[in-house]
């Protein structure tokens, strides 16, 4: 990880990190965030400021890696960001928990939202692989549909991905159903 805390200004819903170093740093160790206007790097040398989503600008927070201020330039505390995300994400908390063990089990993961879930993951990172998964967050007490079930595996199977249900049972423990979809 980086050996110095990175600076990130809260702008609506995103954290933008304006040291560029600091932003290399970041995105070399673990993929967080994309360079601004730059759809896909392919490597680490670029020049231009790195744009955070909440989840993952949280989550540097948390690991001590980024500080963030808001857009006046006053720093937030982790319970006011915490506030900030809570405001942004339906079922922050459950998200998180899932985001966070995915981290820590080493993959790298993005926003889902252009495959219709809630994460897309990576085993190496983007640009060196495609995201062989996708997952989409789901509490313990939601009631989940075949219709809805079979529209999540048709969409995975298009895109080429497999299609995970993650339940998170409290803050620290996530059960992974992993769903493969073959013809006969």
């Amino acid at each position: 990880m980086p050996k110095r805390k990175a600076i990130g200004r809260l702008f609506e819903n995103r954290i933008v990190v304006w040291d560029v170093e600091a932003s290399r740093l970041l995105f070399k160790e673990g993929y967080y965030g994309k360079p601004l206007g730059i759809p896909k790097p392919k490597d680490f040398e670029f020049d231009a400021p790195l744009i955070l989503d909440l989840m993952e600008g949280y989550y540097l927070v948390t690991k001590r890696l980024l500080e963030v201020e808001d857009a006046q330039g006053g720093s937030l505390s982790l319970k006011e960001l915490r506030g900030v995300c809570e405001s942004s994400y339906t079922d922050f908390a459950e998200g998180f928990t899932v985001y966070r063990k995915l981290r820590e089990a080493g993959y790298v993961v993005t926003p889902g939202i252009k495959f219709g879930s809630d994460f897309a993951v990576y085993e190496h990172g983007p640009g060196i692989d495609h995201a062989p998964y996708i997952v989409q967050v789901v509490s313990k007490e939601s009631k989940v549909t075949a219709t809805s079930l079979v529209r999540s595996g048709r969409l995975a199977t298009t895109v080429r991905k497999q299609f995970i249900v993650a339940i998170p049972e409290g803050e620290k423990s996530v059960d992974f159903l992993r769903y493969d979809w073959w013809r006969a």
